[in-house]
């Protein structure tokens, strides 16, 4: 079976669990913000391990669930934990959610993840739009080209929407929710950041650093899908100057936690904004 074949039927499965509903929006969930799955109405739960082809998350704080129903009075598809290129999956598989709610009919995507904070003005539990990013992961668009989603060669200038992130930003503003906003940079992990790779980050022009994201949405804009993006600033950049800090990822998904409650807020007032 080709890859475009495991796309189809991947998506003929989820359909099947569905009831005719069609999302609107896909929502990914990163480390520790799969509550906001819990606020979805009238849900459908879909283990990744019932869709054939589909790879399972091992990450922790990722569940491993599409969950379907309405959200911000959309119907959303929300994924419960994504998959990463560190846990041993190809690129392929990787993005092969994100090809999957295309054909099942999402408009925009949504995609979160837990940070560090390499600006040095970021405080544990910020909210970050990301306004651009930088992908130092291997480029999820490599080998042939799927003609049926999109171009060879993919335009990147804009792949955050920029009237979702200014209509986000009113929607924060109207709520009360601090947001800090700036560039993300992808790397492979799984091992945390040193020191040096912090400073040699923020060098370069990064804000915040994470192992996911931006394969998802260098897809989703390869299939013209507007992208919002935002993390959640979980550790900070000069806390490793301290000679006792240790990067933990149990606190990490904890810090993540805790910020879940505003992100869900801003999301589902964003949702609430889509025509």
């Amino acid at each position: 079976m080709n890859y475009q074949e495991t796309i189809y039927n991947a998506a003929d499965a989820v359909r099947s669990r569905l009831k005719g509903r069609i999302p609107v929006a896909g929502i990914v969930l990163g480390s520790g913000l799969g509550k906001l799955a819990d606020v979805i109405q009238d849900p459908i739960t879909v283990p990744y391990r019932d869709i054939p082809g589909f790879p399972v998350s091992t990450a922790i704080g990722h569940k491993g669930n599409f969950i379907v129903g309405t959200l911000g009075g959309k119907c959303v598809i929300a994924m419960q934990g994504r998959i990463h290129y560190y846990e041993g999956y190809p690129m392929s598989q990787v993005t092969l959610p994100i090809r999957v709610m295309k054909v099942l009919g999402i408009k925009y995507l949504f995609v979160s993840n837990a940070a560090g904070g390499t600006n040095l003005s970021f405080k544990v539990g910020d909210l970050m739009i990301i306004r651009d990013h930088i992908n130092l992961l291997p480029n999820p668009l490599i080998g042939p080209n799927l003609d049926d989603f999109g171009p060879r060669f993919p335009d990147m200038t804009r792949p955050y929407d920029p009237a979702l992130i200014c209509k986000a930003e009113e929607i924060a503003a109207e709520e009360g929710i601090s947001l800090q906003k700036g560039v993300y940079v992808a790397c492979t992990g799984p091992s945390y950041e040193t020191p040096a790779e912090y400073k040699y980050f923020r060098s370069i022009g990064a804000d915040a650093v994470g192992m996911s994201t931006t394969p998802e949405v260098i897809v989703a804009r390869h299939s013209g899908i507007p992208v919002f993006g935002m993390s959640v600033i979980t550790d900070v950049a000069h806390a490793t100057e301290d000679e006792d800090y240790v990067t933990d990822g149990e606190a990490i998904v904890k810090a993540a936690d805790a910020a879940a409650d505003k992100m869900t807020r801003l999301f589902i007032r964003l949702l609430e904004s889509l025509t």
